[in-house]
């Protein structure tokens, strides 16, 4: 209800006290969508914080602000020393006047996300200035436009029928949901003129509480069940809702997004020491291809003719098996390459306790990075965290806001471009030189990076399957097979005033690969 003409009703007259006599000092921004108001009388000073970036949008008068050394704009040039006169409330709306001795005005417009605040020379109805330049509309805002006058009587309301929002429109969510707790929807007429009348004397009483469900924190003049604060003045309560909501709230919001992308991390991990841990018993345990091989090999006589499938006796199990050739094979090239399988099974099986010790490793630096964030009580921790880890700094951007698409494949991170210009912003701001590059010969198509740590050795299966989604992010999507380039990411560089995407490439190899996008082999983000 901070933004509530009811709200305002208290406010205005309060500030009028407080701030008679001060005279403007600064007027600047730091940060996008917040305007900061320098007041000095004598020695005291105030300041005036108002943060228009909705959803959270908020004002205070607290009397501390540390101005930043860069990324500082100073605005509306002529406040400076200008003296305020009185504060007041536009009549039945969401805004309210700073008036100053010289005639001029402030107008601090709070309508959700078209908040605004406008400044106006004495006499014109238009302003000289506006804070928010998107909203155009502003820039021609008459403000003796803005002031309603309402009808309360009784006989309105029976006319209406008992609708509150036409009756009384600046109600605001909070009373109408208190009215939606009392019955107000399936009660009669009269039970209705009743109810709204006592909602309008609390609105009329002067008791300022902060209430919370879940992680909104609010204001309100009503009694609530979700109270964890009370004030007398208004301005109190305002600057705690501040505080509460944008400072306390902001970091609360930010270590929470951090810890469940570490936690989503950490179920990964353990979820795939899980999975390849089987994966390397059931490797362990069965038999090696070679063992087919060599009973294909001694039965090649069963082929004979065209034949493309026949029952075996294998007499490494002691137990017929069935063995199909595909279209065109030979039985001599499925032996071939099921020795081939067998000579990499062990290759395979080193890779996968290297990768299932490296993600065990990893496990127990998300357990203490967890705890850690668990810790932190301020946005001082938050920022010493973020500069310590560096290193993720993909972790701790939204995916959506991310340049690339996120996939695993057997334990490997890979990246895809979104876009040229995303392709440009992962190459320069997201990648390691030690990365391996991937693109499509010749033809547009994303960046594809496979992440690596110093000289970690990527198996054939992840640099073959990245290759594939190189291909099919590409204008080789519907090729049966094509051509990808690979190399080390210290071999990609950007040209000064090239297109979008663009890249030279100092020293490359190239892989012949069928276009494959993600199936459930891949688990994407």
């Amino acid at each position: 209800m901070h933004l509530n003409f009811h709200f305002l009703t208290f406010l205005c007259p309060r500030l009028s006290d407080v701030l008679l006599g001060y005279s403007v000092t600064a007027c600047f921004s730091q940060n996008k969508d917040e305007l900061i108001i320098a007041l000095e009388k004598q020695d005291e000073c105030r300041f005036i914080r108002a943060h228009l970036l909705a959803p959270q949008v908020f004002y205070s008068f607290p009397e501390r602000f540390q101005r930043a050394k860069r990324n500082s704009i100073d605005l509306f040039p002529e406040l400076i020393g200008q003296k305020i006169k009185s504060v007041q409330v536009l009549n039945f709306e969401r805004a309210f006047f700073i008036h100053f001795f010289s005639g001029d005005q402030l107008l601090f417009k709070l309508h959700g996300n078209r908040s605004n605040i406008l400044f106006y020379q004495k006499g014109e109805t238009t302003p000289l200035y506006v804070f928010r330049n998107e909203l155009k509309e502003d820039k021609t805002l008459d403000w003796t436009a803005l002031e309603k006058s309402f009808d309360l009587s009784k006989n309105l309301f029976l006319e209406l029928e008992g609708n509150a929002s036409q009756f009384l429109p600046t109600l605001g969510k909070v009373p109408r949901e208190w009215l939606k707790e009392k019955g107000y929807i399936q009660a009669d007429l009269e039970s209705k003129w009743e109810l709204m009348q006592e909602v309008m004397d609390m609105l009329d009483t002067p008791l300022y509480s902060i209430a919370q469900r879940d992680s909104d924190v609010y204001l309100t003049l009503l009694p609530d069940s979700q109270v964890i604060q009370t004030f007398a003045d208004p301005i109190e309560a305002l600057n705690e809702l501040f505080h509460r909501a944008l400072v306390v709230g902001s970091f609360e919001k930010e270590k929470k997004s951090l810890s469940k992308t570490y936690e989503d991390q950490f179920k990964k991990a353990k979820n795939y020491i899980q999975k390849s841990s089987q994966k390397l018993e059931d490797l362990i345990q069965s038999p090696p291809p070679s063992q087919l091989a060599d009973v294909i090999m001694a039965n090649l006589h069963e082929f004979q003719n065209g034949v493309k499938a026949a029952e075996l006796f294998n007499f490494y199990s002691n137990e017929q098996i069935k063995v199909a050739l595909k279209p065109n094979q030979k039985p001599q090239e499925l032996a071939a390459q099921l020795y081939r399988k067998s000579k990499n099974r062990q290759l395979e099986i080193q890779q996968l306790e290297n990768t299932i010790s490296a993600k065990k490793s990893q496990l127990e630096d998300l357990e203490a990075i967890l705890l850690e964030l668990q810790e932190m009580t301020g946005f001082r921790d938050l920022k010493k965290f973020k500069k310590e880890h560096q290193s993720d700094k993909v972790l701790q951007k939204a995916p959506e806001g991310l340049p690339f698409k996120q996939f695993e494949i057997e334990g490997f991170s890979v990246w895809v471009g979104k876009s040229a210009k995303d392709n440009d912003e992962m190459l320069r701001n997201f990648i390691h030189k030690d990365d391996l590059w991937l693109h499509a010969r010749q033809v547009a198509g994303s960046h594809v990076i496979i992440r690596k740590k110093g000289n970690q050795v990527i198996p054939d299966p992840v640099l073959e399957r990245a290759a594939s989604l190189a291909a099919y992010y590409s204008k080789f999507k519907t090729e049966s097979l094509a051509p990808i380039i690979y190399t080390e990411a210290k071999y990609v560089r950007k040209v000064k005033g090239s297109a979008p995407g663009s890249v030279m490439v100092d020293r490359e190899s190239v892989l012949m690969v069928a276009p494959m996008g993600p199936d459930e082999q891949i688990s994407a983000n």
